[in-house]
C-alpha cells in the first residue's frame, strides 16, 4: 500500500464488526467486518485481506484484498487482488483484476473524459 501521503487513514481492525451507514473524508482500511453502506467520495477504500463487507459502496478508488458483496462504485479505479472475492455489479472508470481474483457481478467501464469540450 502506497504510504508517500500525508493523508489521514481511519483504520477498522480485524476484531471490529459494523453495522450500518459509515461514512467519511479520510481513506478507510477495513480488516473487519462491515454491514450496511460506505461512502467515502473523493477517498480511498481498502479491504484488506481479513475484511469481509456486505455493502453498497462509493469512494473515488477501492482496492479489494478481501471479501466484498454489493454494489461498488468507484469515482476512478477499482483494484481486484488476487485474494479478493467480489460480487456485485461495479461501475468505475478503471479496473484491474489479478489473476487468481473472483468476480461475479455486472461490469460498467466509464469513460473518463476530464473536462475537455466539445459536444
Amino acid at each position: 500500500m502506497d504510504t508517500s501521503k500525508t493523508q489521514e487513514l481511519a483504520h477498522i481492525g480485524k476484531s471490529v464488526i459494523i453495522k450500518g451507514e459509515l461514512s467519511g473524508s479520510e481513506d478507510l482500511f477495513i480488516d473487519g467486518q462491515v454491514e450496511g453502506s460506505i461512502r467515502l467520495d473523493g477517498n480511498n477504500l481498502t479491504i484488506g485481506p481479513n475484511g469481509q463487507v456486505k455493502a453498497d459502496v462509493a469512494a473515488k478508488n477501492i482496492m479489494v484484498e478481501g471479501k466484498i458483496e454489493g454494489a461498488i462504485h468507484s469515482g476512478d479505479r477499482i483494484e481486484l487482488r488476487k485474494s479478493a472475492i467480489a460480487t456485485g455489479d461495479i461501475v468505475t472508470k478503471r479496473i484491474a483484476i489479478e489473476e487468481g481474483a473472483f468476480f461475479k457481478g455486472k461490469l460498467d467501464v466509464q469513460r473518463g473524459e476530464a473536462g475537455s469540450g466539445g459536444s
